[in-house]
């Protein structure tokens, strides 16, 4: 079951993840790194120095890191992509991301969507403390083995950590993740990068 109505939402949605690369396939003929990602057997090496490329964003990245891993390759042990945060809301779903290169995306409940692309020193400080107490929780839990779940249901939150070497997250009620040692530092600076995504755009 999709989390939204809008099924171009839902496409959205599932973009934030980078775990189908066929829903990249609009940027399948337009260049580098698009024409290796594609590649019917994608050059290991090639791979590598897309994951590499501190002047390429970090959602192809994630595909290139993908791919090695089901080559059987090993990239970098346990580096963060990207940090996203599911709120279950009895009005539906709230979605947060945040990228190692400091952009951000957040969907409303209502469907209504932030894309954050203008990087400045507030909101890469805020990126950075996100990434910071995501360290913590990566370091302590292991990836998970199955396919994405589903949006988490209302009162749930989730917390997902798209890792070099696979998927990792923690998912229950809000209130109880939220006093969480380990879980409450990353809802809260989540939450401050929220608000000031919300901020910004209504400014």
């Amino acid at each position: 079951m999709k989390p939204y109505s809008n099924d171009a939402t839902n496409k959205i949605y599932d973009l934030l993840f980078c775990d189908d690369l066929s829903l990249y396939s609009r940027a399948a003929s337009t260049g580098y790194p698009w024409i290796t990602l594609f590649a019917e057997e994608p050059n290991g090496t090639e791979l590598q120095t897309i994951i590499d490329d501190w002047d390429l964003e970090t959602r192809p990245k994630i595909l290139a890191s993908n791919l090695l891993r089901r080559q059987g390759k090993q990239t970098e042990q346990r580096r963060i992509f990207a940090v996203i945060i599911e709120v279950g809301l009895d009005e539906g779903l709230d979605v947060l991301v945040a990228y190692e290169d400091g952009t951000a995306r957040y969907i409303n409940h209502t469907e209504k969507m932030i894309v954050w692309e203008t990087k400045t020193e507030e909101s890469n400080e805020l990126v950075v403390n996100l990434f910071i107490a995501a360290r913590t929780v990566v370091d302590r839990i292991g990836p998970w083995d199955g396919p994405r779940r589903e949006a988490p249901s209302a009162g749930n939150i989730r917390l997902s950590f798209l890792v070099s070497n696979g998927l990792y997250f923690g998912e229950g009620p809000f209130d109880v993740l939220a006093q969480d040692a380990m879980a409450g530092p990353v809802i809260d600076h989540a939450t401050r990068l929220m608000n000031f995504l919300v901020n910004t755009a209504i400014n």
